[in-house]
């Protein structure tokens, strides 16, 4: 056999926030491509998550701090990773670009127009980059999809499909171990609220006109959260929409109706308590119809897969293709990787993000009625 050549570099990693997806995906990650990363420091306001989540580094020992930019300043750290509340990850990218690092921040990657302005406006002053973590873009079985559906003589109609049960069932029967801690301090938790509030009234009342209310809130967070996945993946696969012709919103589920040049598409979102993870987005032509289907990303192993219907010579056919086992998250950070070391543009930018707010707001807008 013939040897294999080791990379260039290993990149310092810095990992803003130790809740559940720094646990029981990113740690794990980094640790698994240990040829390409290693986790020096980590920065949260529990005491207790950094103790637990430095004892579970792969590797070593990092450093840990209770401030974003003491981690953001430190010179062994190549890649901050933000991986915080929602609240926090406008400011604590803008402190990693000020400090020329590479940025990785989990999406959403700002909560209104108005911070995610503020991060390409750093962005455009840093050495460092911004790329934001949208997985489900980077699956194989995505990018196959994307091709499948060019070569489509027109495109009738499609579906955007998100219903999944209790996420802390996934996490929990991850085999990761995750735990949660209750340490933290009374000003953190009012600063996180505060921040929050003010948050919310410029995104809903600044930005897309709408009363800020109970309802209104709760929809414009799960659009950044849940949301964001899959209306990225539909930018990607169709572009953006021309406008919104119905939305019927609300929570646990909500449904919008897109209209883009020749064709709608329907989005279904909403979470219960039944234990299935149900995402796809499904492309119908006149002759083939092509579906991702993506399952929970907190269980490591399980395969998004492309599945493809057909009209072949007038006899039906189906097809499902498994390209990997491999999970979108480790895939998503050799791409990563690829970006600091070898320059290689990424799609998932800082520019790129903007358009779910976009989105959102178009959203928001057409069923304000529904959520005042």
């Amino acid at each position: 056999m013939g040897s294999v050549s080791e990379p260039a570099r290993i990149l310092g990693v810095g990992i803003i926030g130790c809740g559940d997806i720094t646990q029981v995906g990113h740690l794990n990650v980094f640790g698994y491509l240990s040829h390409l990363f290693k986790v020096v420091y980590l920065c949260d306001k529990s005491d207790l998550a950094l103790e637990y989540c430095q004892n579970r580094v792969m590797g070593g020992t990092p450093k840990i701090t209770r401030d974003h930019a003491v981690l953001c300043a430190a010179p062994e750290v190549d890649i901050v990773v933000v991986a915080t509340s929602d609240e926090y990850h406008a400011v604590q990218t803008i402190e990693g670009l000020k400090n020329d690092k590479f940025v990785f921040v989990e999406k959403p990657m700002a909560l209104c127009q108005r911070d995610a302005d503020l991060i390409v406006e750093a962005e455009s002053k840093s050495k460092g980059k911004v790329m934001v973590g949208y997985m489900r873009r980077y699956a194989p079985a995505f990018l196959d999809a994307v091709k499948e559906i060019g070569g489509m003589e027109k495109i009738l109609y499609a579906r955007v499909r998100d219903i999944i049960g209790p996420n802390a069932g996934f996490v929990h029967q991850s085999g990761t171990f995750p735990r949660n801690f209750g340490d933290i301090k009374k000003e953190d938790a009012d600063d996180r609220t505060a921040k929050a509030s003010e948050l919310v009234s410029q995104a809903l009342a600044k930005e897309c006109h709408v009363p800020v209310s109970e309802a209104s809130t709760l929809m414009w967070r799960a659009l950044g959260g849940l949301g964001s996945h899959d209306l990225s993946v539909m930018r990607e696969a169709l572009g953006m929409p021309t406008a919104v012709l119905g939305a019927s919103l609300g929570f646990p589920f909500w449904n919008v109706l897109f209209q883009y040049p020749n064709f709608p598409v329907s989005y279904e979102s909403g979470l219960d308590g039944i234990p299935r993870f149900d995402a796809h987005i499904e492309i119908y032509g006149e002759t083939k119809s092509v579906r991702v289907q993506y399952d929970s990303p907190y269980v490591k192993g399980l395969p998004t897969t492309m599945h493809i219907q057909e009209n072949v010579d007038g006899a039906f056919r189906e097809t499902m293709i498994r390209k990997t086992y491999e999970d979108n998250y480790t895939i998503e950070m050799q791409e990563l990787y690829r970006m600091v070391v070898e320059g290689k543009a990424i799609k998932t930018t800082a520019a790129d993000a903007k358009k779910d707010l976009e989105i959102f707001q178009m959203v928001m807008q057409a069923g304000a009625k529904t959520v005042s």
